[in-house]
C-alpha cells in the first residue's frame, strides 16, 4: 500500500473511512438525527454492528448508528498508544473467521481490504531450542516433525487430529446448509448433520485435553496444540468442553485457503472501516460520541442527554449485561421476564490480558538463531498443558499467572504501522483475573507486563531489550476501553452450553428489538455472519430479502 499512505506513514485503505481511522463524529447535529424517523437504530459500532447497518441500507432501510465513543470499530478498530507513527490493533490481531460471505456482499475488498496469509500459521518454540511449525505446506510441516524425532504413531496421531477438526469444520459449514449462516440449528440436528459419535463429542463434550491424549503421546505436540482450546477461555486444558474452542477457532476459510490465519493490510481495525464504508455507501448513517441510556422496543432509543430518536427497530450490538441496563433503564419492569432471566445468567468470565509492544528490533529467538521468518508466524510461548492448568487455577483464586502467550507481529508483513525499522508486537495472553486478590490492576500492572516479558524470554532470552513501550490490558482495561462487560472479548463464553442452541439469537423475546453482536450465533470473534444474521432476521419480520451479492 505504499502508493496510499498519511502523511504520519500510517496505511490509509481505499475508503473515506480508514482515512479518519474511524473517528468519524457526527453527521449533523442530534437534534436533527431525533427528528426523523428510522427504521432502525443500531447501537453500537463495532463490526456486527456495522454489519447489520450496512446489510439494512443496502435493502432500503433508513439506518442510523450510533457509537458512544469517539471511534467506530468496537474491539475490532486501530489505536495509537504509543505515537511515533505505530498504529495498533488494540484488541483483534489476526483475521481467520471473517466470513467470505459478508466479504462478497459488501464488496469490502473494493473498498481496500486486503490480508497476509501467516506462514508458519502456527509455530511454537520450546525450552530445548527446538520448535514445533505448522505451515501452509504439508510437506514442511512433515519434514518438521521428521527434524524434532517425533515417533511414526505420533505423527500418524497428528495428522488424524487435524483431521477429525478439519471433517467437522467441513460437515458443519460445507455441507447442505452453512450452519453458521441464519438461525443456529438444534443439538440434535447437529448430531444428525455430523453422524458421528466423536465428531459430537468434539461439539459438546471433549476438553482440548481428552482429544489430544486420544491421539497424540508426544508431549512436545500436546504443548504446541494445547493453546487453541483454550484461547479466552475460563479454563484449562483439562476442562471439559475445550474442544469445541478449537473447533470454533477452526471453522473459516479465509480467501478459501481452509481454517488458516492472517494479518489485515493496516491492522485489523481496517475491516469494521471496510464495512462502514459499505454501510455509508449504501446510505446509513453513523454517529460518534453518543452515548445510549436506555431502549425502548418498538420505540426507539433514549441518548444520554434525554434525546429520544424514534425507530421500528432497535439492534443492540452491545453486550448482553449492557443492553439488559438500557433495557431496564427505559423499560423498567416491562423487560420479559425469560430474556431478563436469560442475560442476568449470561456467562462473562474472562481469563484474557493484553500485552501491546513496540519494538525496537525483532527478537532472537533459540530456536531459530539469525532468522526473522518466526515473524511471520503466529507464535504460542507456553510451558505444557499441566502448567497451564494450574496457571488457570492460580487465576480462578485471584492471581494473575501469564502461562500463554499469542504471539502477533504485524510488522512481518506489513511496515507501514511502525516507524521505519521499528516493530510492532500484539500478545494474547491467560490467565488474569478481573478481581486480583488483595490487590487491583493499577497496582498489579507492572508485575503482568513482566510476566509477559519472562515468559517470551524464556524463548527469546533478548526479548525485554527489544520492548521500548508497552501496554497492558487487563478485563478491567478491555471494559472499560471497548465497552466489554467484564472484559470477555466474545461478549459470553464459548463453552458448548453457550454455543448453538445456547447462543443468544438475532431475535428476542421482545418486537422489535434484535441482537447483533459476538453473544449471539454463530460465536465471537471477526466473522461478522452475527451482524448479518441479525439483518436478515429484521428484514425477514418485515416481510424483506437480505438480496443477492454485491459486485
Amino acid at each position: 500500500m505504499s502508493d496510499l499512505l498519511t502523511a504520519t506513514g500510517n496505511p490509509v485503505a481505499a475508503n473515506q473511512v480508514s482515512s479518519r481511522l474511524g473517528k468519524l463524529g457526527m453527521p449533523e447535529p442530534i437534534s436533527a438525527l431525533a427528528s426523523k424517523d428510522w427504521d432502525a437504530v443500531v447501537v453500537g459500532a463495532g463490526h456486527n454492528g456495522l454489519t447489520a447497518a450496512a446489510y439494512l441500507a443496502r435493502a432500503g432501510q433508513k439506518v442510523l448508528v450510533l457509537e458512544r465513543r469517539d471511534q467506530i470499530g468496537g474491539a475490532c478498530t486501530l489505536e495509537e498508544p504509543f505515537g511515533d507513527g505505530f498504529l495498533v490493533s488494540p484488541c483483534a490481531y489476526v483475521v481467520g473467521l471473517l466470513d467470505n460471505l459478508v466479504i462478497d456482499e459488501l464488496a469490502l475488498r473494493r473498498r481496500g481490504l486486503r490480508f497476509f496469509t501467516a506462514d508458519p500459521n502456527l509455530w511454537v518454540p520450546f525450552e530445548d531450542g527446538t520448535a514445533f511449525g505448522q505451515f501452509l505446506d504439508d510437506g514442511k510441516t512433515k519434514a518438521n516433525l521428521d527434524s524434532l524425532g517425533v515417533s511414526e504413531a505420533d505423527q500418524k496421531g497428528y495428522w488424524a487430529y487435524e483431521e477429525l477438526f478439519d471433517q467437522t469444520r467441513i460437515k458443519l459449514r460445507k455441507g447442505e446448509r452453512d450452519t453458521w449462516v441464519g438461525d443456529t440449528p438444534t443439538r440434535a440436528q447437529i448430531e444428525e448433520i455430523l453422524d458421528d459419535q466423536e465428531m459430537i463429542d468434539l461439539v459438546f463434550e471433549d476438553s482440548i485435553a481428552d482429544v489430544l491424549n486420544r491421539y497424540i503421546d508426544d508431549d512436545r505436540l500436546k504443548t504446541a496444540l494445547y493453546g487453541q482450546g483454550v484461547i479466552g477461555t475460563w479454563g484449562g486444558p483439562d476442562e471439559p468442553g475445550t474442544a469445541s474452542i478449537k473447533l470454533m477457532h477452526y471453522q473459516g476459510d479465509l480467501e478459501g485457503q481452509g481454517p488458516v490465519w492472517g494479518y489485515v493490510e493496516g491492522g485489523m481495525g481496517m475491516v469494521s472501516f471496510a464495512i462502514a464504508d459499505a454501510a455509508l455507501e449504501y446510505g446509513a448513517q453513523i454517529a460518534c460520541g453518543v452515548e445510549v441510556a436506555g431502549i425502548s422496543p418498538g420505540e426507539g432509543v433514549v441518548c444520554e442527554d434525554g434525546t429520544l430518536i424514534r425507530a421500528r427497530s432497535v439492534i443492540s450490538n452491545a453486550d448482553p449485561k449492557r443492553t439488559l441496563g438500557m433495557l431496564e433503564a427505559e423499560s423498567g419492569g416491562g423487560v420479559d421476564d425469560g430474556f431478563k432471566s436469560r442475560l442476568e445468567a449470561w456467562k462473562i468470565r474472562s481469563p484474557v490480558v493484553k500485552f501491546n509492544a513496540a519494538l525496537s528490533r525483532l527478537p532472537e529467538w533459540a530456536a531459530a538463531p539469525g532468522e526473522s521468518w518466526p515473524a511471520q508466524a503466529t507464535i504460542d510461548a507456553c510451558g505444557p498443558m499441566d502448567e497451564a492448568q494450574a496457571a488457570f487455577e492460580r487465576c480462578a483464586a485471584g492471581e494473575p499467572a501469564v502461562a500463554f502467550a499469542e504471539i502477533y507481529i504485524q510488522t512481518a508483513y506489513d511496515p507501514t504501522v511502525a516507524p521505519e525499522g521499528k516493530h510492532l508486537m500484539s500478545v494474547f495472553g491467560q490467565y488474569a483475573p478481573y478481581d486480583i486478590s488483595g490487590s487491583d490492576w493499577d497496582r498489579a500492572r507492572d508485575s503482568v507486563a513482566q510476566q509477559f516479558i519472562d515468559l517470551i524470554s524464556r524463548f527469546a532470552p533478548d526479548y525485554g531489550d527489544c520492548v521500548t513501550a508497552h501496554e497492558v490490558l487487563g478485563p478491567p482495561d478491555i471494559e472499560s476501553r471497548v465497552g466489554l462487560t467484564g472484559g470477555n472479548i466474545f461478549q459470553g463464553e464459548v463453552t458448548p452450553d453457550q454455543m448453538w442452541e445456547g447462543r443468544l439469537s438475532s431475535r428476542t423475546p421482545m418486537p422489535g428489538l434484535y441482537l447483533s453482536g459476538a453473544a449471539t450465533h454463530p460465536a465471537g470473534s471477526v466473522i461478522a455472519l452475527n451482524g448479518r444474521n441479525a439483518a436478515e432476521a429484521v428484514l425477514a419480520d418485515a416481510g424483506l430479502m437480505i438480496g443477492a451479492a454485491s459486485a
